[in-house]
């Protein structure tokens, strides 16, 4: 394991980002992960920000709201199946971890796990939420990703740890 500062996860988390990541979270004996495809990394109120776009319908946003973390798990490698099951299937109703076969670790400085694969982690914790104002979208944007009307909250959170794992 290699901590990392800003400057040396940056500009490989924003590379990563969009070829889908794993969103994890816990609360009350219940882990969670999603695929993710869309956030950002920057400085925001002078720390180290993630952005996470969480769908209203999601279980992972129920969990968030109550332990107000998560990780993010950018793997290194190609992981299709296990991104695919995340990324369809529900929490509520099955264990994608156990379905998926990912294993988890602990994390460094939050009670949520991480993936253990080689990748780039991110241990995140919430500072700022923002629930998705359909009228100040843009109508493009609307009608593209939002035709079913379930809209995102934004969790804006501190990374307070990050690391590559081998």
């Amino acid at each position: 394991m290699t901590n990392l500062t800003y400057e040396q996860f940056s500009g490989q988390a924003a590379e990563l980002i969009p070829k889908n990541a794993f969103m994890t979270t816990a609360h009350g004996g219940k882990t969670n992960t999603m695929t993710i495809g869309w956030g950002s990394v920057g400085i925001m109120w002078r720390k180290p920000v993630f952005t996470a776009l969480v769908r209203q319908s999601r279980f992972t946003k129920e969990l968030v709201e109550q332990s107000g973390e998560f990780t993010i798990t950018l793997p290194l490698s190609e992981m299709k199946e296990a991104l695919a099951l995340c990324g369809t299937k529900s929490g509520r109703d099955m264990d994608k971890i156990a379905a998926a076969k990912l294993t988890l670790a602990d994390s460094q400085a939050i009670a949520t796990p991480i993936i253990a694969t080689p990748g780039l982690q991110l241990e995140c914790k919430v500072v700022f939420k923002q629930t998705m104002q359909p009228e100040n979208l843009a109508a493009a944007e609307q009608a593209s990703c939002y035709a079913d009307g379930d809209y995102h909250t934004l969790y804006f959170a501190e990374i307070v740890a990050a690391y590559r794992t081998e």
